[in-house]
């Protein structure tokens, strides 16, 4: 009798374990099971990677997520039939139980998510989502007497259903006010796309002999048709790229400030300099559109030969235009990955963001889908790698910093092709020099700011109150970084008295090298027998004989010397530090032009320098935007398109001799006021005293330049 009660009383724990086991891998519908998984799966919920021991997978719907992210998914959509009949039935008595403050039974007033599990189960029963009058959960409904109607033997998940109707309510409430918009958003996004196709329908074909009628091609040589391709693959690729452009600032910018309402702040930092950008290209197509119908063949719209291009190049990437073009690109590169980086964090926790890229891509999908069975049906000659390409926002940020790199070997190709005519093949030439001086520029001011970033993110990491002595007695503070540009960093050994060896971080930067060690995750100046901050003034640097790794530094700004003794973790990267070394050092400005130590009216007077060149920078913006606007104001008033010239003039609009002498003598004036500038901001001031204890007045009046006076 005993074993038959002990066999019994073990029959029901395990039957209670396993209910309880299946209660808890049951949330919102889905009934989780626990799966092994490769470490490239991605969590449905979240998008971040799953490890091996903590995912949980639903049969039904397919879905694979993390453990804790099993209460984030919306309600299973995919249920079986058959099983939510079977728990319709079960729970009937359940819900038969329910009883309502007004003790009136109003069955239909009750939120449909307080009751079944499933969206699915609801329409069968209740109608279509917008059939529906309201989702609110209606106030004479009694959440906690709902709850207290159940009792430790209600069926699995009911208790959990009903616990979470408001849950359930609020999701539902955000997805119909999302979904309340798609015909709108929608049809905009769809006149975006048609206008950017629309533009786009003369560029067709995958070149140019295929553009042309085959009679017109054979009337010329194949260095000409080589040459002819090329300059169609170019106009063709800039028509791609602003058509990029249009893409990123009508539908994905507008989709975020508008739709996903994102601040502007945040979404500014997602797309740096796009207006710009876009004026930049713009203006440049047209430029190319306009030489092409120049050269079209008369009563032809397809058949034409550009002779002349040298001439629009040339204006493209040098003098205003190319300056724009190299500010433009050097900002945009040196903040692309912190775009990025912004974009993928606001995904991962935005369920706005979330499904607006989803339902971006289901759109782009049917895009695609029509273009192949327009390619299918009629078997045109449609160049279907661009409108197959997908046009995600990281795709598109990709797309925009590898343009600039495109022009160069298209212009070398057209070069090497252009035959018969030294005028244009010295243009041609003259702009493929001019253009790989400008992407040398960009390179040159994307390392800049990144270096200029990555010195701001280490100034964050330095302790405020550390300070480093110098071998002149003299305090180096955290201020003292800020006017200066970092040029290399990296992890190097130190090696101390007692030959051992700490590890620090060291930052050459214009006149210095400083050490920095970290602790507690924050950089600090390690305390040594020697100074942390070494001048580059009189700094020789050499390489340890019988060492590949090591290096001394010898400073004789102090008296004995100082003798530094570095490693490196290999060779090459010893001999990267000897030579940037020894380069900054032959390029150290002269303590007389750059003090080591800036005293308080010097930074006063950077930073009155940094606000006036701020404003000068404003105001030629202010200028640029003045330009644009009369632009559109011809074009709306003379109905028209107007192609703007490259910016040489912001003041004066009248088209005389007089405008023009004005324009030099303003422009003159301007870089005079600079010069004066320069000159007041070098130069010693003798600043006004205040009245003192005996009774002297004070000067009262502007400020005197001793040493122009």
């Amino acid at each position: 009798m005993c074993l038959l009660q002990n066999k019994e009383k073990e029959k029901m724990r395990e039957r209670e374990k396993e209910a309880r086991e299946r209660e808890a891998c049951y949330s919102n519908g889905h009934l989780y099971t626990s799966l092994t998984v490769s470490a490239t799966t991605l969590c449905s919920a979240c998008n971040k990677s799953i490890t091996a021991k903590e995912a949980l997978s639903c049969p039904t719907c397919n879905v694979t997520i993390h453990k804790r992210c099993r209460d984030t998914l919306p309600n299973c959509s995919k249920m079986k039939q058959r099983q939510q009949k079977i728990l319709l039935m079960r729970n009937s008595s359940a819900y038969q139980s329910v009883t309502m403050r007004n003790k009136t039974p109003i069955m239909k007033e009750r939120p449909s998510s307080a009751i079944y599990p499933s969206d699915s189960l609801r329409q069968s029963l209740l109608g279509t989502r917008r059939g529906r009058s309201s989702l609110s959960l209606s106030k004479s409904v009694s959440t906690n007497n709902i709850v207290g109607t159940l009792s430790d033997d209600s069926p699995l998940g009911l208790r959990r259903i009903l616990s979470q109707s408001t849950d359930s309510l609020n999701f539902r409430s955000r997805t119909m006010s999302m979904e309340s918009l798609n015909d709108e958003v929608e049809a905009y996004y769809t006149s975006i796309l048609e206008e950017i196709e629309m533009k786009g329908r003369d560029f067709e074909a995958d070149s140019w002999s295929m553009a042309v009628d085959s009679t017109y091609l054979q009337t010329h040589r194949k260095d000409i048709i080589k040459r002819q391709d090329v300059i169609y693959e170019l106009i063709q690729t800039e028509l791609h790229h602003v058509r990029t452009l249009r893409i990123m600032e009508g539908v994905f910018r507008h989709g975020m400030l508008e739709e996903v309402q994102l601040e502007a702040g945040v979404v500014n930092t997602l797309f740096p300099c796009l207006d710009r950008l876009l004026l930049l290209h713009q203006r440049f197509l047209g430029k190319l559109l306009t030489c092409r119908n120049q050269f079209l063949q008369p009563g032809s719209t397809n058949n034409f030969t550009i002779h002349r291009l040298g001439d629009i190049l040339l204006e493209q990437f040098s003098g205003p235009c190319g300056d724009e073009m190299k500010n433009v690109y050097a900002e945009f590169c040196s903040r692309h990955m912190k775009a990025v980086k912004s974009y993928k964090e606001l995904l991962t926790r935005d369920k706005r963001l979330q499904y607006f890229t989803r339902r971006w891509d289901k759109m782009h999908l049917c895009q695609i889908l029509c273009v192949c069975v327009c390619v299918c049906v009629c078997v045109s000659r449609v160049s279907r790698g661009q409108l197959l390409r997908r046009h995600g926002y990281q795709e598109c940020i990709l797309l925009v910093t590898q343009r600039i790199t495109k022009y160069p070997v298209l212009v070398q190709c057209i070069y090497e092709n252009t035959k018969g005519d030294p005028e244009e093949a010295a243009s041609l030439s003259q702009a493929l020099s001019v253009l790989r001086e400008l992407l040398s520029s960009v390179d040159e001011r994307v390392l800049e700011l990144e270096q200029t970033q990555r010195l701001q993110e280490i100034q964050a990491r330095l302790d405020p109150r550390a300070e480093a002595r110098l071998s002149s007695g003299v305090l180096f503070r955290l201020a003292e970084m800020s006017r200066r540009q970092l040029i290399h960093e990296g992890s190097l050994l130190w090696k101390t008295s007692g030959s051992r060896l700490k590890d620090v971080q060291v930052l050459l930067m214009t006149d210095i090298l400083v050490f920095l060690q970290e602790k507690d995750q924050r950089y600090i100046f390690p305390c040594l027998n020697k100074p942390a901050v070494v001048s580059l003034s009189n700094l020789l640097v050499r390489g340890i004989a019988n060492q590949e790794r090591g290096i001394f530094l010898i400073s004789r700004e102090s008296s004995p010397p100082e003798m530094y003794e570095l490693h490196a973790s290999s060779k090459d990267d010893r001999n990267t530090w000897i030579r940037i070394l020894q380069q900054t050092v032959r390029s150290c400005p002269s303590r007389e032009e750059f003090p080591l130590i800036e005293t308080e009216e010097k930074v006063l007077l950077r930073r009155l320098k940094a606000d006036i060149q701020q404003k000068d920078r404003e105001v030629l913006e202010l200028l640029q935007e003045r330009v644009t606007l009369f632009s559109d104001l011809v074009e709306v008033t003379g109905g028209h398109e107007v192609m703007l010239p490259p910016i040489s003039r912001n003041v004066f609009r009248a088209n005389t001799s007089q405008a023009h002498r004005a324009e030099n003598i303003l422009t003159d004036a301007i870089i005079e006021v600079d010069r004066l500038t320069e000159l007041l901001l070098a130069s010693s001031l003798q600043m006004p005293q205040p009245c003192g204890s005996y009774g002297h007045s004070s000067h009262i009046g502007p400020l005197v330049i001793s040493k122009y006076l």
